[in-house]
């Protein structure tokens, strides 16, 4: 089935013209299903810049197909689980009466946020996983009039904004309905720094632009937020805490231009994952050892996209069960718990996760079988 993209010909943050960066082919889901290949959409991925240096995707997918099969990121994992319980900390000390989550997905946050204190929770989320009934609960994507017959005096997000395609009318529909002073609280990838790392899951076809903390903050003045606190998270997250401020005046509010800078970065990484799959493919053709691939997500799929020669590899691993005995989309691989390993000595795991490569790691050497040869980047 043809798929009828979404167009970007101007950048979506400063409406300047795009200069084309790159064009790839890539799956068009980063999880697993139980159905054949068949079924799998390979889509076009095309990367351009603009004069401020904003990265961006021009052919963005629908998304009642991006996300037709779910999206379970910040499931499972201890990294993940430090940033809920950190995060829902930094909410509850804004002192929050009435939260509308957008995105709530899994229900993380919430439960967290409610074991500290009681507050009136929503969430507004087109594929629920968990119902609690503690938390009530709207079917569907954000729009402001859910406000017509509810009040919220905060809305909260947890790794949805790099999910957005239209940034400036996400943040409009937001500061249409809160009052002056209302809060507004989120955590978002540190794209800048997992860029800088090489981290494949920073751009794709879910976060389609790159969202340095420079363009962000110029999105919240434009739609006057002003910006209370802002708290890092490691290398993983930023938090920021914002306020409507009808005082900001708008026409001076400024993107600065990373275009240099950002154009860099993205080009290095592309370089860097040519040569490194470049000199792991020499590896796979020389040794005897059994071979995995681990992370059922675009870690492996980027390596399996761009030139990973795949006839030792016997299967991808992943710890989290809602993936085992799955296959990984966009491939012919199934999913296997890597406790398989745990008699196998001669083996090689190759292992490109990014900011979770120590977390599993570690729990591959110390909780499974210490003799696994692990190539990670």
């Amino acid at each position: 089935m043809k798929i009828n993209y979404i167009n970007r010909h101007k950048c979506v943050i400063g409406d300047s013209d795009l200069e084309f960066l790159s064009q790839d082919k890539f799956p068009l889901f980063c999880g697993c299903v139980n159905d054949d290949d068949q079924d799998d959409y390979i889509c076009d991925q095309n990367w351009a810049i603009s004069k401020e240096g904003v990265i961006q995707l021009q052919n963005l997918i629908p998304l009642d197909l991006l996300y037709a099969n779910g999206h379970d990121a910040g499931s499972v994992g201890a990294l993940w689980e430090e940033h809920h319980k950190e995060f829902a900390n930094f909410v509850i000390k804004t002192n929050p009466k009435s939260v509308l989550e957008i995105g709530g997905g899994h229900g993380k946050l919430s439960q967290n946020c409610l074991s500290i204190k009681n507050i009136k929770w929503t969430i507004v989320e087109p594929n629920t996983e968990n119902k609690y009934e503690n938390v009530d609960y709207i079917d569907g994507f954000f729009h402001k009039e859910i406000f017509n017959d509810r009040y919220f005096d905060t809305i909260v997000h947890s790794h949805t904004f790099e999910h957005i395609y239209n940034p400036h009318e996400f943040l409009e529909e937001i500061s249409s309905v809160l009052m002056g002073g209302g809060k507004m609280i989120f955590s978002l990838p540190n794209m800048k720094k997992w860029l800088e790392n090489k981290f494949t899951n920073c751009l794709n076809f879910e976060h389609t632009i790159f969202l340095t903390e420079n363009v962000l903050e110029f999105l919240l003045q434009k739609h006057r937020f002003r910006v209370l606190e802002k708290q890092y998270f490691k290398e993983h997250s930023i938090f920021y805490h914002v306020c409507k401020d009808e005082s900001i005046d708008t026409l001076k509010v400024v993107l600065k231009n990373e275009y240099d800078e950002n154009k860099k970065l993205f080009l290095d990484m592309k370089k860097y994952y040519q040569e490194k799959i470049f000199g792991l493919n020499q590896i796979l053709e020389t040794t005897n050892k059994k071979i995995y691939l681990f992370g059922a997500h675009l870690f492996s799929q980027y390596l399996i996209y761009n030139g990973l020669k795949l006839d030792k590899i016997i299967s991808i691993l992943d710890n989290n069960p809602n993936k085992q005995e799955k296959r990984l989309y966009g491939t012919n691989f199934k999913v296997k718990s890597p406790k398989i390993l745990k008699e196998q000595d001669e083996s090689l795991v190759i292992l490109n996760a990014g900011v979770y490569n120590d977390e599993i790691k570690k729990d591959i050497i110390n909780n499974i079988n210490k003799n696994v040869e692990i190539i990670s980047f």
